[in-house]
């Protein structure tokens, strides 16, 4: 059992999208376990928690070949699986002992796509019925699995998520021959149907069972195949107004296949890119940009040396500068250096009075990078111009320092 512990847990880390965030379900008399208000990796619930998860795959064992896969069925890796019970025993045993708020649970495809979503709802079911489980469970909907399994997936997972993994359907088939772009979206699309129909019956009739309360996420890897950024959060952006995703996680590729001239020659992972993607996604969910705004045909690769945000300011000077104090919320969003929070702050205290340095300050606006771009009281020239290229030696860091440049959230 140990053995499997080491192979299984390893092999899962791969696998990013596992955030715990938007589930909630109390626990009941005689229950085990509470997910309300979000679970031995770490996550971050939508309140901002901590907490922990036991992220682990149900089986190695695959009868796909994806290039860029450590499970592929031509890697010579040591092999495991677990029965039901073993990993429905030891979830609830690591939950007893307070290791884990919750399980992150996939698998490669043994068998089949509907023998293997067999086996994770069995996991799941045994679970909650049986043990009376209600902590979190992220479940993996395995693509090309039938319609009634991934119906069932979502009335025991607080969220299921169909990774993409490549980004183009081209470069799909060419490094995962098995696999399809419908195998996917299919799935995507029936489980999205299903939230807002979910939504519609609690309102008839409130103990309806829920239907994945914590929506559905994917995964593209980021680095394995050579789409544009552009590329990538355009289909970012899609999922997310026609498939209703909660999130799009980006990974970015892990030379594990090293052999395999199919894939591209890297000796570390793409963080930095990684990280830029989430950036700009980031600014597609909470800051009202459209994908064509971050990226577009001429500018189609993110700027390594600079955050989406500011790149994107310093495109567009004649946007610039903003005065705070009558300017639409909309465009305060759009200002370096400022948040949404201390948009929003900004709005509800200009009623009172001019705003100024001191009340940026203490809404937590990054005054040395927002003040290239606003008029306040401290800056009230109205002749005023933003030179970009002067901003840009202030503000971008030098590529030995880019690691610096990391923050989500201005």
């Amino acid at each position: 059992m140990l053995k499997k512990i080491e192979i299984l847990a390893d092999a899962a880390k791969y696998d990013v999208s596992c955030s715990s965030s938007g589930s909630s379900r109390s626990n009941q008399k005689g229950g085990l376990g509470n997910a309300a208000s979000c679970g031995i990796c770490h996550s971050f619930t939508e309140d901002g928690r901590c907490i922990s998860l036991l992220k682990i795959l149900f089986s190695n064992i695959c009868i796909y070949d994806c290039a860029y896969c450590v499970n592929r069925k031509t890697n010579d890796i040591p092999r495991a699986a677990f029965k039901v019970e073993e990993l429905v025993d030891l979830t609830v045993s690591f939950y007893r002992r307070n290791y884990i708020e919750g399980l992150f649970l996939s698998s490669g495809v043994m068998v089949s796509p509907d023998f293997t979503m067999e086996r994770l709802i069995a996991v799941a079911r045994s679970l909650r019925q049986e043990h009376q489980f209600n902590g979190y469970i992220h479940m993996k909907a395995i693509p090309g699995a039938s319609q009634d399994l991934i119906e069932e997936a979502g009335l025991y997972a607080d969220r299921l998520s169909v990774n993409i993994e490549i980004p183009s359907e081209g470069n799909l088939k060419l490094l995962a021959p098995e696999k399809d772009f419908p195998s996917v979206l299919n799935p995507m699309s029936q489980i999205a149907n299903r939230i807002i129909s979910n939504k519609e019956e609690r309102k008839k009739y409130r103990k309806a069972p829920r239907f994945v309360p914590a929506g559905q996420s994917t995964q593209l890897i980021v680095g394995a195949s050579p789409e544009r950024d552009f590329d990538i959060l355009k289909l970012a952006s899609e999922l997310y107004n026609g498939k209703n995703l909660k999130r799009v996680y980006y990974s970015g590729y892990v030379p594990v296949n090293t052999s395999d001239s199919r894939l591209p020659v890297l000796q570390r992972p793409p963080l930095v890119r990684e990280n830029r993607l989430y950036q700009a996604d980031w600014l597609m969910r909470f800051y009202q940009f459209g994908y064509d705004e971050i990226l577009d045909d001429r500018h189609d690769t993110l700027d390594m040396n600079m955050d989406p945000k500011l790149a994107w300011a310093l495109r567009n000077p004649h946007f610039f500068p903003v005065d705070l104090n009558y300017a639409p919320y909309e465009m305060i969003l759009r200002i370096p250096g400022i948040g949404v929070r201390s948009a929003r702050l900004i709005v509800a205290n200009r009623k009172w009075g001019k705003i100024s340095f001191l009340h940026l300050r203490r809404m937590g606006v990054a005054l040395n990078r927002a003040k290239y771009f606003i008029l306040c009281r401290e800056l009230p020239e109205k002749g005023y111009k933003l030179q970009p290229e002067q901003v840009k030696r202030k503000l971008v860091k030098s590529n030995e320092n880019i690691g610096v440049q990391l923050s989500l959230f201005e």
